[in-house]
Formats: C-alpha cells, structure tokens, sequence
C-alpha cells in the first residue's frame, strides 16, 4: 500500500487557486514532519512548503511565499497545499513527502531527508 496518497492536480488559468490534498496511510502521521516539492521535466525537485509535526511551523520556497499555504489535519492525517495566483511558472508534478521526527517543531526543505513520497499530481496553469 502506497504510504502517500495525491489527490487535487488541474489544468486552471493563471490567477487561479488550486487545493492539493496528501493522505498518510502509514502508521503515526503525527510523528512526520510533512512537506510538498514540485518538479518540471530535465530539473530537480524543488522545496515548496514543509510542515511540522504538529503544524505549528511552516515553511515556503522563495517563489511560494505568500502565494501558498501548507497546513496539515493530524486527526485525518492529510496534509494540504492551497495555492492562490497561480502563475505558469507554477506548472509541475507536485508531490509530498513525509520525513520521521522526533522534533515536533522541525520542517526540512532538503528532499534527501524525506523517507516516503506520493507519486505526484500535475498541476497545469495557462496564461
């Protein structure tokens, strides 16, 4: 059973707001700090928001913030990215990631540390 479940990816228009949504389906999703990275053909995955353990801390890419907004519902193990003015540079596989911890108030922007990833949703956005 894949431990990362995607739902959410869209074709929408520039401007546009997006809701992406990550089920856990592990064992204690409390205690991962939980995070989303995007990736365009031929580059790396890039960080674009990470959570804490108990989603008192957050964390954005540089191009996100402001624009984005991780949060995470421990009760329904989801963890959530609402995206607002979406622009084309936006456009990607998006995925989440979960990252054991003992540090309830540490978010990672390093993907290498994440143990378990969803396989991705594509987000599109025209101009």
């Amino acid at each position: 059973q894949e431990p990362l479940i995607q739902s959410g990816g869209s074709s929408v228009q520039a401007g546009d707001s997006l809701r992406l949504s990550c089920k856990f389906s592990g064992p204690s999703f409390e205690a991962n700090a939980m995070g989303w990275f995007r990736q365009t053909p031929g580059k790396e995955r890039v960080f674009v928001a990470a959570v804490s353990r108990s989603g008192g801390v957050t964390a954005y890419g540089h191009s996100v913030k402001g624009r984005f907004t991780i949060s995470r519902d421990n009760a329904q193990n989801t963890v959530s990215l609402e995206m607002n003015r979406l622009k084309p540079e936006d456009a990607a596989i998006y995925y989440c990631a979960a990252a054991p911890t003992s540090y309830s108030d540490a978010v990672f922007q390093v993907a290498s540390l994440y143990d378990y990833w969803g396989r991705g949703t594509q987000v599109t956005v025209s101009s």
